[in-house]
């Protein structure tokens, strides 16, 4: 590629070794009750006291893992299962999809949490405040509330909505006040997306709603379309890589009809493209000496003189079997029985079904030991004429004579073809002229479908040659068992074996079409003819067709294609390592963020994002709908991605009446750590510590049962 390619070229981070951090010291909390902060995230385990300035994070994953060095059983968690390859097979996240569900791995997560503390009493003397789901289902609250006060004996337990607490941060009241703030939450979670209505500083949950579709889908769905983009690339696309170019190089589209059209110019693709240079390693090529060279073509001439050995030895020893059959049949037919019967009866178990049969096989067995035994050196056989009584110049003489007929019975038999084929082209184009004459519409029409006909046949045969240049496609697939196949020892019948193993391979004209299925590469004759047609055809309708013009031919039709498919996954050098580690992305940058509003995209049997916000203004009255679109919010890791903020106004405005003022698509000031800081003022409160469940409460009421308030869910709620 030229120097104007490469300046979009970006290196896939190497991952790099997590630091060792000691625990902190809980020597200023001990004895506190100073609230304890967990947000328990899909992705990341954010934790600390209410009154530290920002939490400890780290990725909410465990594995366990044996050290087969020392034979020790070493449980890893978060950064320090980058550090075991082994253990990366084994990672295993308290969630299933949206849903908590793997409470040993939730025991393990919290009990880092808690040594990262530095927390060294018997138990949590802290009030806890902790993040649950929209909507959490009750099974996965109770074992969270029997964890917490079961096992580590916490005083009292809080559960809020992480979205809701970010929007909190975002818009705390003054000190003194209540919080009373409205607004239309949107929350990009790791494996879902949710729209939460607020008015007058409360989630009206039972209207808000969640889609099936985060920041893991999308990079699944981006993994997948590098993959059916690169079935063949060089080295392993991982989830991590494939995360990392979803965050750094996707964003959202305003009108993505808009950008797919202007991405169908070459050159604006080209312009739109990030390309993702992964590591390759340079082969090593082994220069090797003039005595080594000159050794290793002595070894070659020497193990084809031994392959001509075998292949003269291998000619004689069928010869002599064909010898031997011939005298055997010979030496058969001489003693012919005189009782009818019994000849036939010999002749069946001979593998002969009458005297025809077995006299055919002796002239066949007699022509083949014939031709075997005059061919020369280089596999000529001699010209023989069956003239005894000429010498040896009558014989040339003779051939001379012979090979001069027959060059000119075939110039004779050339000029009636070609006088034929010029008479029959005559008229053929007699009768086009006046099929055109008379009626040209149907005249123009029919030589177009033959031309889109042929084209589609071409297009068919490169579609074939390039899914061969895959093996894993059912094309190769196809012809490696077509090879295999004809490369079959199959046991060939005596009778055949007797009569020289004869092939009739080729009787068939059907027969010849394997070649065509082993070697797609080769250029066919039908393929030429097909051109040849193709080249006819436009030239007529380029002659007498107004409204076809240059750019309908196909030459310009393929031209155009190769350009864009070219510019969508451009095609470097066979050998070139540097290159084929590369990954072109283009339409993929807005193809994958378009999939929130469009789900079914990916398969996904779900409304969109456009259609949620929709039927959730819809159950408002006017005024309540004005008072939620003054103040648009957005959270979570994707709400950073470009164009999010643009995209959402052009969404919402259609839906709302004109004189409606729909406000500012606000995003969170730290979409990651906003909703940690959220919960942190607020446990700094007085309402705290009026919205908990105590122990007593817990085990009066049970673990499922929790307090409304305006930052939890509903359900279960007193």
């Amino acid at each position: 590629m030229d120097e104007a390619g490469t300046s979009n070229i970006f290196y896939v981070p190497t991952p790099s070794l997590p630091s060792i951090t000691p625990p902190d010291s809980y020597d200023r909390f001990r004895s506190q009750s100073v609230p304890l902060i967990i947000d328990n995230g899909s992705s990341n385990l954010r934790f600390g006291f209410s009154t530290s300035a920002s939490p400890q994070s780290s990725p909410n994953v465990i594995a366990k893992y044996k050290e087969r060095k020392f034979n020790q059983s070493l449980l890893l968690f978060g950064d320090a299962i980058d550090t075991e390859s082994g253990a990366k097979s084994q990672g295993k996240t308290p969630w299933e999809g949206d849903v908590l569900l793997n409470f040993d791995a939730m025991e393990h997560a919290l009990d880092y949490a808690f040594v990262r503390l530095g927390i060294d009493a018997e138990g949590i003397d802290h009030p806890v405040l902790m993040t649950e789901r929209l909507c959490s289902p009750l099974h996965s609250r109770a074992l969270t509330s029997e964890l917490m006060f079961e096992q580590y004996s916490v005083p009292s337990l809080t559960y809020c909505v992480d979205s809701v607490m970010s929007f909190y941060h975002n818009n705390k009241p003054i000190s003194g006040s209540t919080f009373s703030a409205d607004g239309l939450v949107v929350s990009f979670n790791t494996a879902s997306t949710s729209v939460i209505p607020i008015l007058n500083g409360k989630g009206v949950l039972s209207h808000a709603k969640r889609i099936p579709w985060g920041t893991q889908q999308s990079t699944e769905y981006l993994l997948k379309l590098i993959q059916l983009k690169y079935s063949s690339f060089p080295t392993r696309v991982t989830s991590v890589q494939a995360s990392w170019m979803l965050h750094n190089f996707c964003s959202f589209a305003t009108d993505y009809p808009a950008v797919l059209r202007s991405l169908k110019i070459p050159a604006n693709m080209r312009a739109a493209e990030r390309i993702i240079q992964f590591p390759f390693t340079i082969p090593v090529v082994e220069e090797k000496t003039e005595e080594e060279l000159t050794r290793i073509a002595e070894k070659r001439k020497e193990q084809g003189k031994k392959l001509q050995e075998l292949a003269a030895k291998s000619r004689m020893e069928k010869l002599a079997k064909k010898e031997t059959d011939l005298q055997y049949l010979t030496s058969l037919k001489e003693g012919k029985s005189e009782n009818k019967r019994e000849w036939m009866h010999v002749l069946q178990v001979e593998g002969f079904d009458d005297d025809a049969a077995l006299d055919e096989t002796i002239r066949k067995l007699e022509v083949d030991v014939k031709r075997a035994r005059k061919k020369d050196p280089d596999g000529q056989d001699d010209v023989i004429f069956p003239v005894p009584q000429l010498d040896e110049e009558g014989i040339k003489e003779k051939k001379k004579q012979k090979l001069m007929k027959a060059g000119f019975d075939a110039r004779a038999r050339a000029r009636r073809e070609k006088e034929k084929e010029r008479e029959e082209k005559e008229a053929e184009d007699r009768r086009e002229e006046g099929e055109r004459e008379n009626n040209f519409d149907d005249w123009a029409a029919r030589l177009r479908r033959e031309q889109e006909t042929i084209m589609t046949k071409i297009k068919e045969r490169g579609r074939r040659k390039a899914a061969l240049s895959d093996r894993k496609s059912a094309a190769a697939q196809a012809r490696m068992k077509n090879i295999a196949s004809l490369a079959a020892d199959e046991r060939v019948s005596k009778k055949k074996r007797k009569a020289g193993a004869e092939d009739m391979f080729g009787a068939d004209d059907e027969d010849w079409q394997i070649y065509r299925k082993l070697n797609a590469a080769a250029v066919s004759s039908d393929e030429e003819e097909e051109f040849n047609q193709l080249r006819i055809i436009e030239s007529k309708l380029l002659m007498y067709d107004p409204t076809f013009t240059a750019q309908h031919t196909h030459a310009s039709i393929t031209s155009q294609r190769s350009a864009l498919i070219s510019a969508f996954r451009p095609l470097y050098e066979e050998g070139d390592i540097e290159g084929s580690a590369r990954i072109h992305l283009n339409t993929e940058r807005w193809r994958v963020c378009e999939t929130y509003f469009s789900p079914g995209m990916a398969g996904v049997d779900s409304a969109g994002l456009g259609e949620v916000l929709q039927s959730i203004l819809a159950r408002f009255t006017e005024a309540e709908k004005a008072r939620l679109v003054k103040n648009v919010f957005i959270t979570g890791g994707p709400s950073q991605f470009p164009g999010l903020q643009e995209r959402l106004y052009g969404t919402l405005r259609p839906i709302l009446p004109p004189e409606m003022h729909l406000g500012d698509i606000v995003r969170a000031a730290d979409p990651s750590l906003d909703a940690w800081k959220g919960m942190a003022s607020f446990a700094n409160t007085d309402e705290f510590h009026q919205v908990g469940v105590t122990a007593e409460e817990y085990q009066e009421w049970g673990p499922e049962r929790i307090k409304r308030w305006w930052g939890g869910n509903c359900n279960s709620a007193v």
